[in-house]
């Protein structure tokens, strides 16, 4: 039976093949990227760069995917999490890395790694979430899931907005000099809470967040571990470099286009980074596996504000910039409220495809209003 298996196993060229999976045409933005960075055309630069981490991160995912099949539910539950916002993690380091390296593009870059959080945030869970809702009320009149698991990742999500509303108040009351100080100590709080959120969802209470019946044939993996890490490596260290040109263009790029960087941050960059991830939220919901949809939607959101951005906030602080968790009083009302609309609409433990088109409507304003402002 080994045998017959190891006959299907794909290569790591394999993945590649854009035959395989038409995503990966979009692997020539690649070389692309750097005949326009040769030709320093900063704008296109910017737009391939982009593009071009849209294939590559679903790359990782699938890597990863192959590396969990073995390793088990828990850990690789972990794993997917873990590098499901890979992509955002690389993106925001090298902006810090670039500030603490560049004082003349500090400001920039802070705003920028504020802005892509914040962006990721928003955009799980309005944009992601709000077209799963549609897609799964379209095929399905109404869907369930379950409550339990949900309501725990609804509670981080409220209090990680707690830890942005806090320094964004104090910041208009003018206390300025100790954000910084708070917002450290607030990440700390924020990471150990991440940690006994996983400890409690894949040890302690694991039953609850259990979505095994749901998937009933078990997956073969198709790559060897050995080919499934070198693609994850692989494809890490092409997401860092086309992230790394992105994040030196960013600047001159909102410049020539008339856009600005707060746009790019919050709508344009998590759109192109999560887009794989996003892709399968969606799909796994019209195959009415909601409770997978959601994990991957609300709890790449949880990670976000739970883990990323505090694990960026004490980054930047061993390099000495000063990134706080004040993101701005926008930034921070468009996530409350965001958490708000979202807890409240699934709340029932039902959905249909009008929340979904509320969820859509909430993330068109906040585009809107980020594009304006």
């Amino acid at each position: 039976m080994s045998e017959h298996i190891e006959h299907h196993h794909h290569s790591v060229l394999d993945a590649f093949n854009p035959l395989h999976n038409k995503l990966n045409w979009l692997l020539l933005a690649v070389p692309l990227t750097l005949y326009f960075e040769f030709q320093h055309n900063v704008e296109m630069t910017f737009l391939f760069s982009m593009i071009a981490i849209m294939p590559l991160a679903f790359l990782m995912g699938h890597a990863t995917e192959e590396i969990a099949l073995r390793a088990g539910e828990n850990l690789g539950g972990l794993l997917n999490a873990t590098f499901g916002n890979a992509v955002e993690i690389i993106i925001a380091g090298l902006a810090i890395w670039t500030a603490a390296h560049q004082a003349d593009q500090a400001d920039v870059m802070i705003q920028l790694v504020q802005a892509s959080l914040i962006g990721s945030i928003l955009g799980n869970l309005l944009l992601v979430l709000g077209l799963a809702l549609l897609w799964g009320g379209y095929k399905h009149r109404t869907q369930t899931f379950n409550q339990e698991a949900l309501s725990m990742n609804g509670s981080l999500l409220l209090l990680a907005v707690l830890a942005l509303i806090i320094p964004a108040a104090a910041s208009h009351t003018g206390a300025d000099s100790d954000i910084l100080n708070l917002s450290r100590y607030a990440s700390l709080v924020l990471l150990l809470m991440y940690g006994l959120s996983l400890f409690f969802q894949f040890k302690t209470h694991s039953d609850l967040f259990d979505v095994t019946s749901e998937t009933e044939e078990k997956e073969e993996p198709k790559m060897t571990t050995k080919d499934a890490w070198i693609l994850l490596i692989l494809a890490t260290v092409l997401v860092g470099w086309m992230a790394e040109v992105l994040v030196h263009s960013v600047d001159a790029a909102a410049e020539g286009w008339g856009l600005p960087t707060l746009f790019i941050g919050v709508i344009l960059l998590p759109f192109f980074g999560n887009a794989a991830e996003h892709f399968t939220a969606v799909l796994v919901a019209g195959k009415d596996k909601m409770d997978l949809s959601l994990a991957i939607a609300i709890g790449s959101s949880v990670q976000i504000a739970v883990f990323v951005a505090p694990l960026m906030v004490l980054f930047a602080w061993v390099l000495g910039v000063n990134l706080s968790l004040e993101f701005g009083i926008l930034e921070t009302a468009a996530t409350f409220m965001s958490v708000l609309v979202a807890n409240f609409i699934l709340n029932d433990g039902k959905t249909n495809w009008l929340e979904g088109v509320m969820l859509l409507a909430c993330y068109a304003i906040l585009a809107l209003s980020f594009f304006e402002v």
